[in-house]
Order: C-alpha cells, then sequence, then structure tokens
C-alpha cells in the first residue's frame, strides 16, 4: 500500500491479497507497519536502522502474527522497541541472538570440554562427567536456554532431587560453575548467576571410626587371607575365600597411611624414599604430596616383591608378571574381608577417617592432621574437631584432680609448696 493507514483489527482484516509480498504502513509509529504475505499472512513488523545514517543496518522486527497479537499490542511493542533503539539497542537482533544462544546441555557439554576434562583429575572428571550426564542433563532443565534460565528454575531443579540432597548439592555446585563461565563465555551478564540464591540442603556427613576391637577383627581377618585361610558363611555354610595378596597389602598400607585409596593403588617403587620413610607422589587429588610411610607400612612394602628395575605399581594386577598392570579393583575383596570381620558397613575410606582419628587421640594438632592426609581446605580437617574433646577432657581430669586436692590440704594427700619472696 502507498499510502499509511491506522492499524486496527477492522483495517488489517480489510487488507487485500494480491498475490505478492507487502507492507501497510501504521500512521501513528513510525516504521510500524503489518506485512501482507502472497497467500495473505498477516505479520506485525518494525523497520528501523541499526548504527544510524545511512551506513546503519536496516533491521526488521518480527513482532508477531495478526491474530495472536492485536494491532494495539502490536503497536505497545513497536513503540518500546523503538525507544530501546533511540537509545542504542537492537531488539530484532537480540531476539535473533537468544534463538541462537545455548542451551543448559549444550553449556554444560561445553563446561565438560573445556574445563572439566582439562582442569580436574580424572577421578573428579570422571564424577562430574557422570553427575552432568546421568542428573542434570536428564532434567527439563537441559532443555532451557542458557539466557532465560532463572534462579525459580534452579531452585525448582534442585528441589526435584531434595530425596538425594548430596546429589542435589553436587549437582548445584557443577551448575553454578558452568553458569559462572557462561558469563565469561558471554552466554548471560556479568553477576547474574542463578544458581547463587539456591540454598543447598544440609547434608549428614558419615563417619565412621573402628574401635580398638574392630580394628583387631580386621587384622585377624587380613592375617588369615594372607596365610589363605580366609573362611566366609555363605548360605549358611562354610566357604573358603581367596583374596589375592596385593589386596591385602593395599588394606593395610591403607590402615598404616590415611591415605586415599586412589593414591595406594596408583603408588609406584620408584616414588618411595626408604630413607626418609615416605613415598613422594607426584600427582595426588590435592597436587604434589609427600605420603608419610610409618614402620608399620614399610614393614608391608618390605614383603611384596619389588622388581629389580625399582619400577612399576606397588600394588600389582593380574598375574603379578607384569609390574605396570595396576591393582584396579578393591572393592569385590574389600567386601570379603569386611564381611569376615563383621564390618559390613565399613568402606575403605571409613580406614581413612579412623587414621585420623586415632591422631587427634594421640593429640596431634588438626593443622598437622590435615598436612598429613593432604587436605587442601582446613574445612575438611575440621569434621575431626570433634573427636578432640576426649583428650582434651582426660587432660582437664587430670588437671582438676590435681587441683582439687591441693584445695583439701595436707589431709587431702596433696603437697604444699611454700612460696619464698625474692630477695
Amino acid at each position: 500500500m502507498s499510502e499509511g493507514v491506522k492499524l486496527t483489527k477492522r483495517t488489517v482484516d480489510a487488507l487485500k491479497v494480491t498475490g505478492t509480498r507487502y507492507v501497510a504502513w501504521d500512521t501513528e509509529v513510525p516504521g510500524f507497519g503489518v506485512r501482507v504475505g502472497p497467500t495473505g499472512s498477516r505479520t506485525y513488523v518494525l523497520k528501523y536502522r541499526v548504527g544510524g545514517g545511512r551506513a546503519g543496518r536496516v533491521r526488521w522486527g518480527v513482532i508477531g502474527t495478526h491474530g495472536a497479537v492485536t494491532p494495539d499490542q502490536a503497536r505497545e511493542t513497536a513503540q518500546r522497541w523503538a525507544a530501546e533503539v533511540a537509545a542504542g539497542g537492537d531488539p530484532a537482533g537480540d531476539k535473533i541472538d537468544k534463538r541462537k544462544a545455548p542451551t543448559v546441555a549444550e553449556l554444560m557439554a561445553q563446561y565438560l570440554e573445556s574445563h572439566v576434562k582439562v582442569r580436574n583429575k580424572a577421578s573428579t572428571a570422571a564424577f562430574v562427567i557422570d553427575l552432568v550426564n546421568r542428573v542434570i542433563c536428564k532434567d527439563a532443565l537441559a532443555k532451557l536456554k542458557v539466557s532465560d534460565v532463572t534462579a525459580a528454575d534452579l531452585a525448582r531443579f534442585h528441589s526435584r532431587l531434595a530425596k538425594t540432597p548430596t546429589t542435589a548439592n553436587r549437582a548445584r555446585s557443577a551448575l553454578s560453575k558452568a553458569f559462572a563461565l557462561a558469563e565469561t563465555w558471554g552466554y548471560r551478564d556479568r553477576h547474574s548467576n542463578p544458581c547463587v540464591e539456591v540454598e543447598k540442603y544440609r547434608e549428614t556427613s558419615r563417619e565412621r571410626f573402628l574401635s580398638p576391637a574392630e580394628f583387631a577383627a580386621l587384622g585377624e581377618v587380613l592375617a588369615k587371607a594372607e596365610r589363605g585361610e580366609l573362611v566366609i558363611e555363605e548360605g549358611g555354610k562354610p566357604k573358603a575365600v581367596r583374596v589375592s595378596k596385593s589386596a591385602v597389602a593395599a588394606i593395610r598400607l591403607l590402615i598404616f597411611t590415611g591415605a586415599r585409596r586412589g593414591e595406594i593403588l596408583g603408588l609406584r617403587w620408584e616414588w618411595i624414599d626408604w630413607q626418609a620413610g615416605r613415598a613422594n607422589l607426584p600427582d595426588s587429588k590435592t597436587g604434589r604430596k609427600p605420603l608419610m610411610l610409618p614402620p608399620a607400612a614399610l614393614e608391608v612394602l618390605r614383603g611384596l616383591d619389588m622388581p629389580e628395575s625399582g619400577k612399576g605399581y606397588v600394588i600389582q594386577g593380574g598375574d603379578y608378571s607384569d609390574p605396570e598392570v595396576p591393582l584396579v579393583n578393591l572393592k569385590s575383596p574389600w567386601g570379603v574381608i569386611r564381611t569376615a570381620a563383621g564390618l559390613p558397613d565399613v568402606r575403605p575410606h571409613d580406614l581413612r577417617h579412623s587414621f585420623a582419628s586415632v591422631m587427634v587421640a594421640g593429640g596431634a594438632s588438626l593443622p598437622v592432621i590435615g598436612a598429613l592426609l593432604g587436605h587442601r581446605d582446613v574445612k575438611t580437617t575440621a569434621r575431626y574437631a570433634h573427636l578432640a574433646t576426649d583428650p582434651l577432657k582426660a587432660a582437664a581430669d587430670q588437671v582438676g584432680g590435681v587441683l582439687a586436692g591441693h584445695l583439701k590440704g595436707p589431709e587431702g594427700g596433696a603437697e604444699i609448696v611454700p612460696l619464698h619472696r625474692k630477695g
């Protein structure tokens, strides 16, 4: 149409279908019109220029289809967009960018490739990859555009995992890091991480410490396994079972060093400094780390067959013919050992907790325990702080007893030491 009209429902409905596309312009808002297609479709648009002047780029912002959007609604949108353009904005370009914006699933894939696989340890990376693929990308959240996700979306996702609070919190942490990177990568505005407002669930830490009696039972079973005399009950009948020499040695080393399972299974002969009584781990979960080897641990190592080359894995797998083949499965042999010892709820990691508890009982400070266990965060060591009450109470009882004796005087059996003035 060559002349403009005020776009109303009546005037838009009356527009003729000519077989070619044309635009009927509104007389009230410059650049606002309705585009009539060859078959009669009617779409509200706003034509404007980005950059200003003739050098600027012409944009056709699509507002909506006639029928789904009324002329008045379309005009209001056009006026709002025109104001954005006047302020230097580009509403149509923003819509294009939004359509091209990645989904949460695509963000998580980039997060795994660009961050997790590059910066995290292999064991941590494997955990995060499983968490992302099994939990996050299977949720409806994964289909949302990264730029559209709100704190409410994250809160709903988090609440859907309420029955598994630890998993929910780990998923939240992974998403929080991914959304922080999304800001760096230009997918979201700065300081807009929607995870910040989602409160973590309270987690009940699982701390299992072996008592002296339980250690004795475990030691007895390990000794029987070494002698090939281990028998367990299966179906109400005794059954002889075999646990490899390497598995028994690995368990003993876990007990005597407080090391992580991966540190023991990955331990190599060339890292051991016999004179210093330590193993120099080049790359543990927290980086380079000296693993202290007390005499009991050194005795375990001396009982193993070290290759003549002095190189290879300490805890070997297979048939022990190749020192470059490590033992990778400790779960099965540990299951047999703990069942025979009557400790069905004890995990290999609980041996590490027990090591720390014995240190606390012996009067070791939390910083020393943290350094020995290779804790990067002091909060990790702080979980053992409550154990220190036992030696503290014993010390307080001892001092209190002495002072009580002093207060009773000679009759109470306390020795009174006279004080002398100086000079």
